[in-house]
């Protein structure tokens, strides 16, 4: 660790790994969004997952100020943050074949709707089926991985794959395996995870992207306003009135 204050060293290190993304992930950011665009204006619904700590960034797209009100939380009991107690077993149903089977049947996804799964290792069995019996279902698939731990890791479902190879595009996080950006002489392990921060932003990214190609596609895209400004519950009732059909978690 050199000897810069370690506050300044996480953020250089964020600020270094969206560079990275802004630089190498353009393309995929580019259709990723056009993915969802061309969903919104085919009809169809969006929704996001993610189990443990990645489902933060998959929290962070739903029924909030700037966002599209069409983004659903596909909600699995259990694994939605650390609300489970013991807070562990929420990483053991992460590993249970099986368990996305149960979720998609008992869900509203359908053929033409589609499907942002976050998995910053992409090795466990719950994204990894969920991407699969997704696709099956003919819903299009956006999985959001570290793409490294594809390298360095051993898969944990039964055919040896990751999240990466059962999407239809792949948003790679570039977040080193074991997700610490700092390291200390005298602290016997690494320290100051990333993954958060650069998921989200990486995904706002995304939804920026869709936003933009609706409207230059003469669609207004369907965004919701905060609730704090003057006009943003009138603004936000009207939108959900319209697409009330498409979003799920006013339910």
């Amino acid at each position: 660790m050199s000897d810069r204050a370690p506050a300044g060293q996480f953020i250089d290190a964020a600020i270094w790994l969206l560079r990275r993304l802004r630089d190498e992930e353009a393309d995929s950011i580019a259709a990723a969004g056009t993915l969802l665009a061309d969903t919104v204006a085919d009809g169809g619904r969006l929704f996001a997952f993610g189990a443990g700590h990645s489902s933060l960034a998959a929290q962070d797209l739903v029924y909030r100020a700037g966002g599209l009100a069409l983004m659903n939380l596909l909600a699995v009991p259990g694994v939605v943050g650390v609300d489970v107690m013991p807070a562990p077993l929420g990483s053991a149903l992460e590993r249970v074949d099986g368990l996305a089977s149960a979720v998609l049947d008992s869900s509203p996804l359908r053929a033409g709707d589609a499907l942002l799964i976050i998995s910053l290792s992409g090795r466990n069995a719950l994204p990894v089926e969920m991407a699969m019996n997704a696709r099956a279902l003919g819903v299009k698939v956006i999985g959001v991985t570290s793409v490294a731990y594809a390298s360095e890791t051993k898969s944990r479902h039964a055919s040896g794959t990751y999240l990466k190879d059962h999407c239809d595009l792949v948003l790679d996080s570039k977040i080193a395996v074991g997700d610490a950006e700092l390291t200390h002489d005298d602290i016997p392990a690494p320290f100051a995870p990333a993954s958060t921060v650069v998921t989200s932003a990486l995904l706002q990214a995304v939804m920026a992207t869709t936003a933009t190609t609706l409207a230059d596609r003469g669609i207004e895209p369907p965004l919701l306003r905060s609730g704090n400004v003057d006009g943003g519950h009138d603004w936000n009732a009207r939108v959900m009135e319209q697409y009330r059909d498409r979003i799920f978690y006013r339910h």
